[in-house]
């Protein structure tokens, strides 16, 4: 194995070990693995601990970033499920197809009042997609609508800040360096 591919293996193992041991407390919406390679299909599982204050989760909205493509989230069964989808300003090439419009939304909301997610209870709501080609942070902003009230998990670190710093934060993930040429790319 080449000694790149080695280190980002490594480096994933390290990100992997600090989310499961810290991750799992915080009272935001997070990502379940927080760290993926360039240009590779990425199961993303939202990790939602609690609604707001009492209140049930209703509905969860996820904004896709820019850079990530082709979303196609899974359906949970007792939640209707809203793909939305706008033309791209630079269309790309999938399996010799021209892809003009991707999902930039994926909403997640309970067919009815016993659906919902009970604050004292956890769940997860997921989507896979294919990441960016270049390494760096990618945030998903995450709008949580409870029978009454909102948590807005949509705030970015500004230069020089850190995740940690801010109330709301988007659920982050670490885009590290493809694994080269031999690579399947969507």
């Amino acid at each position: 194995m080449k000694t790149n591919t080695m280190k980002n293996i490594a480096a994933c193992a390290c990100l992997i070990s600090a989310t499961t041991i810290f991750g799992t407390a915080s009272a935001h919406v997070v990502l379940e693995y927080q760290v993926a390679p360039a240009g590779a299909s990425y199961k993303a599982t939202f990790k939602v601990g609690h609604g707001c204050g009492a209140s049930p989760t209703r509905q969860i909205a996820v904004d896709i970033p820019a850079g990530m493509r082709s979303a196609r989230p899974m359906p949970k069964p007792g939640w209707t499920l809203e793909v939305q989808r706008e033309k791209l300003a630079q269309p790309y090439t999938s399996h010799g197809r021209s892809i003009t419009e991707d999902v930039v939304r994926v909403t997640w909301t309970a067919k009815t009042p016993e659906d919902m997610l009970p604050n004292a209870h956890y769940d997860e709501f997921v989507l896979v997609a294919t990441t960016p080609e270049k390494a760096g942070p990618v945030y998903w902003p995450v709008r949580q609508s409870c029978a009454e009230g909102q948590n807005h998990w949509t705030n970015v670190p500004q230069p020089g800040q850190k995740l940690s710093d801010l109330k709301s934060p988007a659920a982050m993930l670490e885009i590290l360096p493809g694994a080269g040429a031999g690579a399947h790319h969507h």
